[in-house]
């Protein structure tokens, strides 16, 4: 099923605010999507690694696309991820999301035991026959130990399983070859999900990006996605590289206490907090906080950035 119209421009992937008791934090959620919305991001996505749904009850799942997609009120498209390890696990995800008012959802690749292509392409194409929205698929081998191949993409794609691909694979030579391959399926959107490499993506020809980042700064991503659409590459480019010197704030944490989740994670809600967009910094367990000495260290960063 196609998206209505192909997904382009920036698509952030929100944040789920808790509260200190790991509950999600209503009311930070909706000041979180008008931070973003304010910023001219052109759809919203819910539940995906940024939001934490990996962390996340199936309740609070439920809440927060239910929470976002009435505060918007059709104003943007909002997708919302199906993240499970097996088809039938996922499809029950799917349905709820649907029910929940989601317009799309995002699918991973079966995960936990190791999967054949063949595998993948039929567990794309069973959610796919049941899911009563379009169907983007994401790419995510860090979680899940799997590529998803170029071939398979383009050959679901080509018959109408799937509307579009989340690449958060950092591959740019298979980023590449979705592309090019895509180029004649006007109804299929390839999106960049590397904060760093959202204008190498555009000058392969990705339509958009869903930058985790963007939490943080969405006016930098609106801004680099129109500089490089008007021409301005030099502009776009200068904009890229200012995000990746922002970047830094994921480094904060103490790789000897906490895995690089927690750190990336934590730095996202961490400035948020500071630019008193959300009421608490907390992350889901078992996550490690950051100490106050890292929020130091991003703030300090935010501060040299201009966004405190």
């Amino acid at each position: 099923m196609p998206l209505p119209a192909p997904l382009t421009g920036v698509v952030p992937p929100l944040c789920t605010p808790l509260t200190p008791e790991g509950e999600v934090d209503v009311d930070s959620l909706l000041r979180l999507v008008d931070h973003l919305v304010a910023a001219g991001v052109n759809a919203l996505f819910v539940l995906g690694t940024t939001s934490e749904a990996a962390y996340l009850t199936d309740r609070r799942r439920r809440l927060v696309v239910e929470t976002t997609v009435a505060h918007v009120g059709g104003q943007l498209p909002v997708l919302a991820g199906a993240i499970d390890m097996t088809t039938p696990r996922v499809l029950e995800q799917v349905a709820s999301v649907a029910e929940a008012g989601a317009d799309a959802v995002v699918v991973i690749s079966p995960f936990y035991t190791r999967t054949h292509p063949a595998e993948i392409a039929r567990h794309y194409r069973l959610v796919a026959a049941a899911s009563p929205v379009p169907v983007l698929a994401y790419d995510l081998p860090a979680a899940v130990h799997t590529e998803l191949p170029a071939d398979v993409v383009l050959e679901l794609a080509a018959d109408g399983v799937l509307a579009g691909l989340k690449d958060s694979s950092g591959d740019l030579a298979r980023f590449r070859e979705v592309v090019a391959g895509a180029r004649t399926m006007p109804g299929f959107s390839v999106l960049t999900g590397s904060e760093l490499l959202v204008d190498a993506a555009l000058a392969l020809g990705a339509h958009g990006a869903v930058p985790g980042f963007a939490n943080v700064d969405p006016h930098a991503y609106v801004r680099l996605d129109r500089l490089w659409r008007a021409g301005d590459l030099q502009a776009a480019r200068a904009e890229q590289e200012r995000l990746c010197a922002l970047f830094r704030i994921v480094g904060a944490g103490d790789p000897a206490r906490m895995g690089a989740s927690s750190a990336a994670i934590g730095a996202f809600k961490a400035a948020l907090h500071l630019q008193g967009v959300i009421a608490c910094p907390a992350t889901a367990e078992p996550q490690v906080p950051l100490s106050p000495r890292e929020v130091e260290r991003v703030q300090r960063l935010l501060i040299e950035a201009g966004l405190l």
